[in-house]
């Protein structure tokens, strides 16, 4: 695989010292530089993450909406579910949509960026909000405020229960739930987003803690012998 040099995209993760660091091998995905893999092949990496495997999301595409009129825009725009706060919707699109409050929501591009869904809102948005002045809703830039981990594995609930205090266990967890809350003394959002069969936890916090999330996370996985890995993995899980 040719080498990537991270800083020659427009975005790159907020970690990608780290991740060359331990090895990862780059790839480019929406003009960014991705965590593909990390040398040990990939249905090693997809063993990894059944157990407790952390990868770098966070140049990926995702964008936030947040004012009184955003459920309704959305729905406008195709977005289906979002009935209730704390719970992550699926899109046929392969996207997911997590309704944190009745005025904010969140919305991911599938596991290695796969959705336009991002992308096509925030376009929807220009227009609209150039034929209109008041939609009731205005974007958020999550991509640039938030760095995007994902936990996975047997073993993540128990990792998890040293660093914080919501009950993460897939029995009193469920798919699609969200928790915003203390993270290693950080604020962040934590939903539950299975990867086929296997529990999987997405985490955003602050992008300016990004590196210091990361450590803590990589620390606390040594316990149980996890390790990062790439999105390649992430999606074999999703596709098993």
């Amino acid at each position: 695989m040719t080498a990537l040099i991270p800083t020659d995209y427009k975005r790159r993760s907020f970690v990608y010292r780290s991740l060359i660091t331990v090895g990862a091998h780059l790839t480019e995905q929406h003009g960014a530089a991705v965590a593909h893999d990390f040398g040990g092949g990939i249905d090693a990496e997809a063993n990894s993450a059944r157990l407790l495997g952390l990868a770098d999301l966070s140049p990926l595409p995702r964008i936030g909406f947040k004012g009184r009129g955003t459920l309704d825009w959305l729905a406008g725009h195709g977005v289906s579910g979002l009935d209730e706060n704390n719970m992550a919707y699926p899109q046929r699109s392969g996207s997911l949509v997590a309704r944190l409050a009745p005025t904010e929501v969140l919305v991911l591009g599938g596991t290695g960026g796969n959705s336009d869904l991002c992308e096509r809102l925030g376009q929807a948005w220009h227009r609209d909000a150039d034929a209109e002045a008041d939609l009731g809703c205005y974007p958020v830039l999550r991509r640039e405020a938030n760095s995007w981990f994902v936990v996975s594995g047997a073993h993540s609930a128990a990792m998890f229960a040293k660093l914080c205090a919501v009950d993460l266990r897939p029995d009193h967890y469920a798919n699609g739930q969200i928790a915003q809350t203390s993270l290693a003394r950080t604020s962040a959002i934590i939903v539950r987003t299975d990867l086929g069969t296997v529990p999987a936890y997405a985490l955003f916090s602050d992008s300016s803690l990004a590196k210091y999330l990361w450590d803590v996370l990589v620390a606390s996985m040594m316990e149980f012998d996890g390790q990062p890995v790439g999105v390649a993995a992430l999606q074999q899980l999703t596709s098993a």
